[in-house]
């Protein structure tokens, strides 16, 4: 069969089972875009406002089921307004594809109009990328693409293509869709760490998203139940473990809850679980788990002995790694270690109840209790985010998406479209603040042209939250560049971009706003106005340890 090659890139998609691409067109392109005109009943475009959106929504798409999200750009800016989604991707570790077009081949070196070297640039936050110089070799290439990025640790992979590929001509061969590569081996002695467990009195589990990647919510709930074993998890690992579960303790470092945090720091061991000891985790490195002999977990040996020093070290697929675990862990119960933690559990903070003005938590639980646990929700950036990871009803792996490597700012939105276009028939809810949402609220338009019901709860404090909250208590309340003063009215912008909006300053004025939202058949905008001074508590200074835990 002979084809072009953009009719044989569809076709690849095609056979990846793509049915869903996000993305903006443009001249070196429009090859692509015409043959996805042609398929347009076999895979639908979804047009954003911004390829950063697209990339997002593509992340989002990915997180929400598993699959690799599918982003396309045009050259030159096109390209480049995609760095931002697909270094986020890479720092959580989605699987992505990204396809850019470039100029034809004897233009590239010329600085040709939109030209821009993006393997170059985007070299060091992807797993791998491409430049397609032959049409014969665009097929195969792009199959590795989807191999690479669904295998191992999951990221984004980015494959290039100068327009000239796209129109030229060969064989198209098909070929069955490439199965992500799962590796059973595994790298450490699972039989000696196992007996560690069995004979500890003070164990604890940290956990990361390296257990939502690898589908291990299961291997891990009985590893935990089992051997009576605390645990707590990374802001990745939201909804691994229900919330309800008697040995979940909760989000662990920097706003984690004080027991969890004390735990961490008394534990005689410590299994770290598909996670990698994060600055915002292990804030003081030197004294993180200093107590405990540490026991370290992951599919990706890069990250063994990276930040904190590993006492016993296990590389491999985290389910595949618990499931051997598990032939080797006896039952036991650790009664004197939690009444320990109960003790210290007295001490989590818990903010205050108020009946008369908007407060974070009030918001959150307003929320969960009328979407439903079946929800999913996605955060931008900043204080609501950590407010959304403390308070929020975690109950399923795939539920939580939020930008933890990166801390992108404007992830949110275009996530929650993503995720929406996936589970057109779930709930999504997009959590974000005043400053988070200037960003990327262009996308608006995206989810009004394509009826997205997405729910956006507006935390508007009118300062750029943590940054306010850290220069309030580490800078002397020197606020500089933290109050921007605009005076946005969210209601109107979102009834320009043609979706309802609601303005509450009352948890009676929310309760009516949320009830009527989830009964809207498009994008509503919801603006809570909350105090500039509400802050993110607990929280650990950067540097510092638990005995540093600021309460107020």
């Amino acid at each position: 069969m002979i084809l072009n090659g953009s009719e044989i890139l569809v076709k690849v998609l095609l056979e990846q089972g793509v049915d869903t691409v996000f993305g903006y067109p443009g001249g070196t392109v429009l090859n692509i875009y015409d043959a996805l005109y042609k398929n347009s009943d076999k895979i639908k475009n979804y047009l954003t406002a911004h390829e950063q959106g697209a990339a997002h929504a593509a992340d989002g798409y990915a997180r929400a089921t598993g699959k690799v999200g599918v982003v396309i750009a045009t050259s030159g800016p096109g390209a480049t307004n995609l760095v931002t989604g697909i270094a986020t991707a890479y720092m959580d570790s989605v699987p992505m594809v990204a396809i850019t077009g470039n100029v034809a081949s004897h233009l590239i070196g010329c600085d040709s109009f939109q030209e821009v070297y993006i393997t170059g640039i985007t070299m060091p936050i992807t797993k791998h990328n491409f430049v397609v110089r032959k049409v014969e070799d665009l097929a195969d290439t792009l199959r590795d693409a989807f191999r690479i990025a669904s295998s191992g640790r999951p990221g984004p992979v980015l494959v290039d293509i100068p327009k000239d590929i796209t129109a030229e001509s060969t064989t198209y061969i098909p070929a069955p869709p490439v199965e992500k590569t799962i590796t059973k081996k595994i790298v450490g002695n699972v039989e000696e760490v196992a007996e560690l467990i069995n004979r500890a009195e003070r164990p604890f589990i940290y956990f990361g998203g390296g257990v939502k990647l690898s589908e291990a919510s299961d291997e891990l709930l009985e590893l935990i139940r089992r051997a009576d074993i605390p645990a707590s998890h990374t802001l990745m690992a939201a909804g691994v473990i229900d919330y309800r579960e008697e040995n979940n303790l909760g989000l662990l470092g920097m706003h984690g809850r004080y027991s969890a945090n004390c735990a961490a720091n008394r534990a005689d061991v410590m299994i770290a679980i598909g996670t990698r000891f994060s600055d915002r985790v292990a804030l003081n490195t030197q004294k993180f788990g200093h107590n405990a002999k540490i026991i370290h977990i992951d599919i990706d040996p890069g990250e063994i002995n990276k930040n904190v020093i590993a006492d016993y070290s296990i590389v491999g697929d985290v389910e595949t790694v618990l499931q051997e675990l598990l032939k080797y862990v006896k039952p036991n119960e650790h009664k004197a270690w939690k009444a320990k933690i109960a003790e210290w559990k007295k001490d989590d903070f818990a903010p205050e109840p108020c009946e008369t003005e908007l407060k974070p938590y009030y918001i959150i639980e307003k929320t969960c209790n009328t979407v439903g646990e079946d929800a999913i929700y996605s955060t931008d950036v900043g204080q609501h985010q950590m407010w959304a990871a403390q308070f929020l009803h975690h109950t399923k792996p795939k539920n939580f998406l939020t930008s933890g490597g990166l801390g992108t700012m404007g992830y949110g939105y275009g996530a929650a479209i993503g995720a929406q276009v996936a589970c057109p028939d779930r709930k999504v809810v997009h959590f974000t603040s005043d400053g988070s949402l200037h960003m990327n609220l262009n996308e608006l338009c995206t989810a009004v042209s394509y009826k997205l019901p997405v729910i956006t709860v507006i935390f508007n404090n009118t300062v750029l939250g943590m940054v306010h909250q850290w220069q309030g208590v580490f800078y002397g309340q020197r606020y500089s560049a933290s109050e921007p003063n605009r005076a946005t009215d969210y209601v109107k912008v979102a009834e320009a971009f043609g979706a309802k909006g609601f303005r509450c300053s009352t948890p009676a004025e929310f309760d009516k706003a949320i009830e009527d939202a989830v009964k809207c058949d498009g994008p509503v905008w919801i603006e809570c106005v909350i105090d500039k001074d509400e802050k993110v508590l607990p929280m650990i200074p950067a540097g510092k340890t638990v005995h540093d835990t600021i309460f107020k």
